[in-house]
């Protein structure tokens, strides 16, 4: 099965409404956006909707994580487009997608990833 990296910009309010997310990412002033990033077997697309919509299994379990469906905007290809070039596996993609994340906190931009 292929995977892919994925990033979600979130709303601004994500930082001050959430502590957790607020701990996180000390080094984050606001000047840049705060993003989700993620890793799935589906299309980035087919993702971001089933943060949106709360997305649930044939067994009934939610599938959404809770910053995106609560505060993601869109998807940001400009910032995963170049890694999903290389098919990868589940491994892979789970390193890339903490890579990820730690380049763009390095950046200055406010991050989750699980």
């Amino acid at each position: 099965m292929r995977y892919q990296v994925y990033v979600i910009e979130l709303s601004k309010k994500v930082f001050t409404e959430n502590a957790r997310f607020r701990a996180a990412n000390p080094q984050f002033n606001g000047v840049l956006e705060c993003l989700y990033v993620g890793m799935t077997s589906k299309t980035p697309q087919e993702r971001f909707h089933q943060h949106k919509t709360a997305y649930r299994n044939k067994k009934g379990i939610n599938l959404s994580a809770y910053l995106p469906h609560k505060y993601g905007s869109y998807l940001r290809p400009s910032l995963y487009d170049h890694i999903n070039a290389k098919p990868m596996t589940r491994q892979e993609a789970l390193r890339m997608e903490e890579k990820l994340s730690m380049e763009l906190r390095r950046k200055g931009y406010a991050v989750w990833f699980n």
